[in-house]
Order: structure tokens, then sequence, then C-alpha cells
């Protein structure tokens, strides 16, 4: 996977890493963290996915838009959002995007409910509601209330 690691790291660029790479191996790719980072607002534990930017702010500074496909390391699900895959940038999970691992970052969600969602999401062209979660086979009323505030379409 390729991600763009830039804002308060001592090399800000474009760097390749393993798949399953977390937000620290990003920001470690980058030389690591410079000493006005804002480690509070981001979730280095937090997978990263292909194609996004980790954004690492500074101490004092508001946390950017989302418009570029910024991803901001603070999620709870956190691999910072890119828009093309993964977590968007409060940390979402996009369940049109996600793979089976970003998928198993989420509560109650493990190999075989990721796999169900993304098998969803092939045989109907995605999801165009966090609400149609409930129709996969596996997520009754009480997932689908502990997943909605953590994805987004």
């Amino acid at each position: 996977m390729v991600v763009h690691v830039a804002g308060a790291v001592l090399t800000p660029g474009v760097y390749e890493l393993d798949s399953g790479s977390r937000v620290n191996d990003a920001v470690t790719a980058a030389g690591g963290l410079r000493s006005d980072a804002d480690t509070s607002a981001i979730n280095l534990a937090a997978p990263a996915s292909d194609g996004s930017q980790v954004y690492i702010p500074v101490q004092g500074e508001a946390a950017p838009s989302s418009a570029g496909g910024t991803e901001v390391a603070n999620g709870s699900a956190g691999t910072f959002p890119g828009t093309d895959r993964g977590a968007d940038v409060g940390g979402l999970v996009n369940i049109n995007t996600a793979s089976v691992e970003e998928l198993q970052t989420l509560p109650k969600v493990g190999p075989v409910l990721a796999a169900s969602i993304i098998s969803w999401r092939e045989q109907y062209g995605g999801f165009s509601s966090v609400d149609e979660l409930d129709q996969v086979s596996g997520i009754g009323p009480a997932t689908l209330e502990a997943l909605r505030p953590l994805v987004t379409v």
C-alpha cells in the first residue's frame, strides 16, 4: 500500500508500506513525530489505508477537512481517511471501500461478519446508507447501533 504522510513528522512524503500497516508504521517511515506533534490528537494504532494521507497535526492546530483524501490520525477506527478506502476523516470506516482487515477494527466485527459485509456490497453494488447494514446476515439492531457512529458510506 502507498500512504502520503504529512504534517508534524520529520520527513513528510509518500511511503510504501506493507498491507496491514498501522498509522505508527507510516509515521515511522516518515522519520517519526516532530517535537511539536499533537500526540493526543492521533491514534497510532489505527490501520493505515492504501491511497490515503495520514496528517499529523501540530499542537493547537485544528484538524483539516476531508478534502483531497486527508486523514487525520485521530479516529477510533483509524487509518485515516482517504476518500478511496478504509477510514474517513473522523476515523470512520467506509463500508463501501474498507477491506476485511479494516472492517475488523470495528467492535463486534470478526472475519466472518467482515466477509458478509463485503459480499453484500459486491452483490448489491454498495451501500447507499449505513442503515442498509441491517440487511447483512449477522447484523441485528444492537450491532447496527454499535456500528452506526463508527462507519460511513
